[in-house]
């Protein structure tokens, strides 16, 4: 049903994303769709957030989301519900969970554990280009007196460079480094996973404090969605993350 990262786990967070298994969706959804803006019934998507949250050991209710929109805005949340427009969300309220929907894109992971905040942020193609991972680790800096250097971060699963070929206008956007020639004229493959590697490594995190999850959303399409590999109708993963709320 999930994966949890390692790197927060000596810390009072909550940070996991979902797998496609242990819903109730049939296909091409099957079977744990937690995409509220696909055409699979509401009735099963529920069901399935139910169904994640209680195995996180998190009330639905305290869930804080938006529509992705595949640009750099970002979200100073400080409650739960849902918002539009935003691809990167950040707090620093315990008890509140913040997340991205992901099908192939990448979702990066931080946690500050000195000012006791943490980003979910959404990277595809659009948002690497545009920097999204500096620009929401510039935004806690403002926002929470974030230093890089005192954060941990998790690249999560995404589809990876062996199976992400893209046109030259896609092409032209990235960085050289992160880009191989593809089987045919005009084609390359891109590493989203490097990509946002290397910006989190430029705003200041040290390596050691990384991790990047080893899955592949095409090469490991029976445990996670990919909509290249589905052609556009599958379902959408949740990549959470939230400070737990201090015992009374």
């Amino acid at each position: 049903m999930m994966h949890q990262p390692k790197i927060f786990a000596p810390h009072p967070v909550v940070a996991a994303e979902s797998q496609r298994s242990g819903g109730v969706s049939p296909a091409p959804y099957y079977s744990l769709n937690l995409g509220i803006n696909t055409e699979d019934a509401p009735e099963h998507i529920e069901q399935n957030r139910q169904r994640f949250f209680k195995a996180l050991g998190w009330p639905v209710g305290a869930f804080c989301y938006s529509y992705q929109v595949h640009g750099r805005e970002v979200l100073v949340a400080n409650a739960p519900g849902g918002h539009h427009g935003y691809d990167a969300i950040i707090t620093k309220e315990p008890g509140l969970l913040i997340g991205v929907t992901i099908a192939d894109c990448t979702p990066v992971l931080v946690f500050d554990p000195k000012q006791q905040a943490v980003a979910a942020i959404h990277a595809g193609w659009q948002g690497t280009a545009a920097q999204i991972v500096t620009h929401t680790l510039n935004r806690m800096q403002e926002a929470f007196g974030t230093n890089p250097a005192d954060c941990l971060a998790y690249i999560g699963t995404c589809i990876t460079q062996p199976h992400y070929e893209v046109d030259e206008r896609v092409a032209s956007r990235l960085t050289e480094a992160h880009l191989k020639p593809g089987a045919k004229p005009g084609k390359w493959m891109a590493d989203l996973k490097g990509a946002n590697l290397a910006q989190l490594l430029a705003a200041g995190i040290p390596e050691t404090q990384i991790e990047v999850s080893p899955f592949c959303t095409w090469a490991d399409n029976d445990h996670y969605f990919s909509h290249r590999r589905n052609e556009g109708t599958t379902g959408r993963m949740l990549t959470v993350i939230g400070i737990q709320n201090k015992p009374s």
